[in-house]
């Protein structure tokens, strides 16, 4: 049985539909990130299953027992959930070790118990040290696990994480990835990640839930959103591609005026007639020349425009047809002038067929 269930769950305000008809299962001990650009509807989905709000249509079930209809919704403080906000939400004139033991002092627990959980838990999250300091104190990162030690020392079912990461500079971001994780991989309480930064849902989950206009587009392990995209959307949304226009030919495809075998792809093409290829930058290699023949998937180009990022060049290459550019990147020792005629030779296993 799952932990927690979505079922054909809605979200409408008036005219706008801001969830629509998202069904999801989370396994216990799973952590989830629900991914996508501002106005998708995953921080309104996060918000049904907090209990801060009752579905319009469908309903939110834990361990089978229902927690959410669009006429009922149990309270938040009864859903054994803890939640995490951008604002960290801890209380400036309380110490490090008074608001993490605010919760268990709230469900009464006895003195004893609570001081050996809350130094437990701020020695998990490096904090031991600072348990008598005040937030003011403390710095964006440390303030941010408070915030996680003071969620997960209740212990709660069900752990919800709204955009944590949002104010922290991009170096304690990428910091703080990594704790969640670890702090995950230690408790395994299943997890509930609200963001729209794609590294963020890259690092910490075990599946990315990509939503788009209120709907699911794909539900997937890191690797599989990747490198596997099923629509254009996602293809686009988790790191750069390559996005061109495509038609099926019997065995093979047709992408301007090159033919590409079927059987050389590791993907097969949607039921549509017209549909996309989604090629990423470091998929292709750039050789100096024309294109030797020995490959369908060479094609000749002109580099028309570079940029040096230091771990990378980022090159704009336009295709022989002269109507397409793409973008490759190449380690920074590979080094092509603006004007240079090149060869595009693409990975065809890498090549994904999306709607």
């Amino acid at each position: 049985m799952p932990k927690l269930s979505l079922n054909g769950l809605s979200r409408r305000f008036g005219a706008t539909t801001a969830v629509d008809g998202v069904t999801l299962d989370l396994e216990r001990g799973e952590f989830v990130s629900l991914l996508g650009p501002s106005g998708c509807g995953k921080t309104t989905t996060l918000r049904m299953i907090a209990g801060f709000m009752e579905p319009s249509e469908g309903t939110i079930d834990m361990d089978g027992k229902s927690l959410s209809t669009p006429q009922f919704a149990l309270p938040p403080e009864k859903r054994g959930m803890s939640m995490i906000f951008q604002s960290y939400a801890i209380w400036p004139n309380m110490t490090v070790a008074e608001n993490v033991a605010f919760g268990l002092q709230v469900r009464k627990m006895a003195k004893p118990e609570i001081e050996t959980r809350v130094a437990r838990i701020l020695d998990v999250v490096q904090l031991g040290k600072l348990a008598g300091r005040y937030p003011a104190e403390l710095s964006g990162g440390q303030q941010q696990r408070v915030a996680l030690a003071r969620a997960i020392v209740v212990e709660p079912e069900v752990l919800l994480l709204d955009e944590p990461l949002s104010n922290l500079d991009a170096n304690l971001r990428e910091e703080m990835r990594f704790e969640i994780r670890r702090l995950h991989d230690e408790f395994r309480i299943t997890s509930v990640y609200v963001t729209h930064d794609q590294a963020e849902a890259m690092v910490t989950s075990d599946r990315i839930v990509v939503m788009n206009q209120g709907r699911i587009e794909q539900v997937a392990t890191p690797f599989e959103v990747y490198h596997h995209p099923r629509t254009r959307f996602v293809a686009g949304f988790i790191g750069k591609t390559n996005l061109l226009d495509a038609a099926r030919a019997g065995g093979d495809i047709v992408v301007g005026p090159w033919r590409w075998p079927l059987a050389a792809l590791s993907t097969q093409p949607p039921a549509v007639a017209a549909f996309q290829v989604s090629i990423r930058p470091h998929d292709v290699r750039l050789n100096a020349g024309a294109p030797t023949g020995a490959s369908a998937f060479e094609l000749p180009g002109k580099v028309v425009q570079r940029a040096y990022l230091g771990d990378i060049w980022d090159y704009g290459v336009a295709l022989g047809d002269g109507a397409t550019t793409i973008r490759v990147s190449t380690p920074p020792r590979i080094v092509f002038e603006t004007g240079a005629a090149v060869t595009c030779a693409i990975d065809p296993s890498a090549i994904a067929l999306v709607e």
